[in-house]
């Protein structure tokens, strides 16, 4: 069983036990979390499509760790300019495993 869930502005497919860095979720570790922007989900041949979202459907799981990616270097570059600009970025994220998925 699989299902298709929205979080952060972006769209997950999520299956049962599976480990999942997502936007930063203000939790802590070992809480659980519902996902209700459920937009499709799937049981082999059985998909459910929601119009927008599936009613009644619901993503249950758990808050593993709270952490930050691997930093970006962002280098803007002006060629005969004398002008060099460097930056970096490390974006938080929740590490999350999927406990459910309730149709």
């Amino acid at each position: 069983m699989y299902a298709v869930i929205v979080t952060g502005g972006k769209q997950y497919k999520v299956t049962e036990g599976e480990f999942l860095k997502i936007e930063k979720l203000e939790l802590a570790t070992g809480e659980a979390v519902t996902f209700d922007r459920v937009l499709l989900i799937g049981n082999g041949d059985d998909v459910q499509i929601g119009a927008p979202v599936v009613e009644g459907a619901k993503v249950v799981a758990e808050v593993i760790a709270q952490g930050r990616h691997d930093k970006v270097t962002i280098i803007k570059f002006r060629r005969r300019k004398h002008h060099m600009k460097r930056q970096g970025h490390r974006q938080w994220y929740t590490e999350i495993k999927i406990t459910g998925i309730q149709a």
